[in-house]
């Protein structure tokens, strides 16, 4: 067997024309190409498999490990021929620990890129879950999912800096007084942060929701809660891009999570109709008694409210079922014309502006015929 291998190898040799540093690169390298080639199909039927089961949490740590595992054979392999080079050679061995040095800090960054490639896959499956179970929420997960990225971006970032002899104590005491300064310098921009986290975990709205501002002119759909900024689609189609700190320093309406709609409309019926307005006021609030879209468990009054120049005014005060806007005027407008039914049955009448002029006495030396010529002068 020994003979057989140094035959094998002997060959080879030949057939490098003697170059041996040649030969053991080339193995190397092949060898590499041979183990990433191997642990790509592995993995790729490892996730198959694992997506046939239904097994996407497990799937999830397999399916983010198939790049970084790939970078990982191949930094491991170059760095492997390279000291393998530069030692058959014997020149510039001195850079070996370097470059096994940096080798660790590459290796570093692959498990960065793993930690954020598996976030970003259990973000999505965890979104899919939270609109299914309302005890989760999606703008919680996105918020999770980007805390933990951005933690791993920093970590990985100072054990890189720390592999090239960088002092992580002396960089955390420069980046505590140096933070002051960015602090002041950069306060918007660190208040918009702040703001969006607030939001994050405050969660006064959320994507897809209706919002409106009486401080400021802000209206519309939201349609993404950024770090920064929040963008809001106005009823015109316009975005409309705030910065987050603003909202903490306004109120926030959200009609979204309304639970119904308002009717709260005031009419009137003439002074004639005063002793048909009772009978008027009892139909119309059993009428909405019974109205099926009308919500009799909320608040519902129909009362004579007032003496009005022209008309003798009640209101009427209750909810519908719905939040939805097209369909609430629907009901609204239904409600209305029945009220305009239930006036007419009873022989009165909605009231308009009038005015009636009365006269205690006529002087007898007034022609009436200078009243009717200056009436239809004015006319």
């Amino acid at each position: 067997m020994e003979q057989w291998l140094a035959q094998i190898w002997s060959d080879l040799v030949t057939l490098f024309g003697g170059q041996v540093w040649m030969l053991i690169v080339s193995g190397i390298l092949l060898l590499t190409a041979l183990i990433d080639a191997i642990q790509r199909r592995v993995l790729r039927i490892l996730h198959q498999q694992l997506l046939k089961r239904n097994r996407i949490w497990l799937d999830s740590i397999v399916d983010a490990a198939r790049s970084p595992a790939s970078f990982f054979i191949w930094v491991n392999g170059t760095v492997l021929a390279l000291t393998s080079l530069l030692l058959q050679l014997n020149v510039y061995t001195d850079l070996i620990p370097y470059i096994q040095s940096f080798k660790s800090t590459i290796l570093t960054l692959s498990f960065g890129w793993f930690v954020i490639r598996l976030v970003q896959r259990l973000e999505k499956h965890l979104k899919r879950v939270a609109r299914a179970d309302d005890n989760l929420d999606e703008v919680t997960v996105e918020a999770l999912a980007k805390i933990i990225k951005l933690l791993a971006f920093i970590l990985t970032g100072l054990f890189f800096l720390n592999a090239f002899g960088v002092s992580l104590t002396g960089l955390l005491a420069f980046g505590g007084v140096g933070g002051i300064a960015v602090g002041f310098a950069a306060k918007d921009l660190l208040g918009n942060v702040l703001g969006g986290l607030m939001l994050y975990l405050d969660k006064p709205f959320t994507v897809g929701e209706w919002i409106r501002s009486p401080d400021k002119n802000i209206e519309g759909t939201v349609e993404e809660i950024g770090w920064r900024m929040t963008t809001v689609r106005t009823f015109d189609k316009r975005p409309l891009y705030i910065p987050n700190g603003i909202f903490a320093n306004i109120s926030i309406e959200n009609p979204s999570r309304m639970t119904n709609r308002r009717i709260k409309e005031t009419m009137g019926i003439r002074y004639s109709d005063v002793g048909k307005i009772a009978a008027i006021i009892a139909d119309v609030k059993q009428m909405l008694i019974d109205h099926p879209d009308i919500d009799d468990k909320q608040t519902l009054i129909v009362n004579f409210n007032q003496f009005g120049p022209s008309s003798l005014d009640f209101f009427i005060y209750t909810f519908t079922k719905t939040t939805e806007w097209i369909l609430f005027h629907e009901i609204k407008q239904d409600v209305l014309l029945k009220v305009s039914e239930i006036v007419e049955l009873h022989g009165a009448e909605m009231a308009f502006p009038t005015r009636s002029l009365h006269l205690e006495s006529w002087p007898e030396n007034f022609p009436i015929s200078t009243v009717r010529q200056s009436e239809s002068k004015q006319s």
